[in-house]
């Protein structure tokens, strides 16, 4: 009897103060990792919103890995953009000076042969590649936008760019194709920038009239840099959008993770105080059984 007694005294004190150490080390785990949940039955409705704000992270992290390859991507057809611009300026600035009846044959020739310098510069500028070396005027397709065969310039992407989610429903397009940057009409007649450089070079080398071909020139290389500055246009408005979407993203992040500190976080003061409890029954519970285990049945007898 005394046996039995002895023993579920120490199995009581046992469970006791090792439940009591169990709380203490959680409660110092809350205070180290600012967390009040370390397993979903302390608090199951909390800890399913938590897990639903998680995964909702998550997906966030995704949107802005998209948003920010988008970015990447539209910065450098910006560049791009920029390039072609400058080209055209450079081709008009020459077909001024090609367009003057004094200039020699010799001074065309030479005008000429920076024009189809330029071209080149124009399609090495067309088939630059993206952030994953795809090209970037080239839609959908993995090699070159563009290739030169016997002085012609032939489209070889694709007739769009597949849209990147960026989160909430939204997308964005992350590039141009090449028709939409360097191709336009003039007169009613379709035409290209490469065609028109290429035109002029054979024409200020001897294969037409010089003049003529560098006034024509003229105006059409007006409206295919207005073609370029609308395209400019676009990827500004969309490097925008993206702003405002990642502003949002930012926004909606700072209040999921208030919501996080809300709901799982650990209020310092109050789980110090709590520990501070826990901790002085601890003593007390390790000091009394002690005492009472160092009594024996003789202690007792006497």
């Amino acid at each position: 009897m005394i046996s039995l007694s002895t023993g579920a005294f120490y199995g009581r004190a046992t469970r006791q103060i090792g439940s009591l150490r169990s709380r203490a080390d959680e409660l110092q785990q809350q205070i180290g990792s600012g967390e009040r949940l370390s397993r979903s039955s302390d608090d199951p409705v909390a800890a399913a919103r938590m897990r639903m704000l998680t995964r909702g992270q998550r997906l966030a992290d995704v949107d802005q890995r998209n948003s920010d390859l988008a970015q990447n991507d539209l910065k450098l057809t910006d560049n791009a953009l920029g390039s072609i611009a400058n080209v055209i300026i450079r081709a008009k600035e020459l077909a001024i000076q090609a367009a003057s009846a004094t200039l020699g044959a010799d001074q065309q020739a030479s005008i000429g042969i920076e024009i189809a310098s330029l071209q080149q510069s124009l399609l090495f500028t067309a088939n630059s590649r993206d952030g994953a070396g795809h090209a970037l005027f080239g839609g959908e397709t993995s090699g070159a936008a563009y290739e030169m065969s016997g002085g012609v310039v032939s489209y070889l992407g694709t007739a769009g760019t597949e849209p990147v989610p960026l989160g909430e429903g939204q997308s964005v397009t992350p590039s141009l194709t090449g028709p939409e940057v360097f191709n336009f009409e003039v007169g009613g007649v379709p035409t290209d920038l490469f065609a028109v450089l290429g035109t002029l070079a054979a024409a200020l080398q001897g294969a037409g009239d010089p003049v003529a071909a560098s006034r024509d020139a003229m105006t059409a290389l007006d409206t295919g840099l207005e073609k370029v500055t609308a395209a400019q246009t676009v990827v500004g408005a969309r490097l925008s959008w993206i702003e405002l979407m990642d502003q949002r993203r930012e926004a909606t992040g700072e209040l999921v993770a208030a919501e996080q500190a809300d709901i799982g976080g650990a209020d310092l003061a109050t789980t110090m105080t709590r520990l501070q409890e826990v901790m002085t029954v601890l003593e007390a519970s390790q000091a009394s059984f002690v005492r009472l285990s160092q009594l024996s049945l003789f202690s007792m007898l006497r």
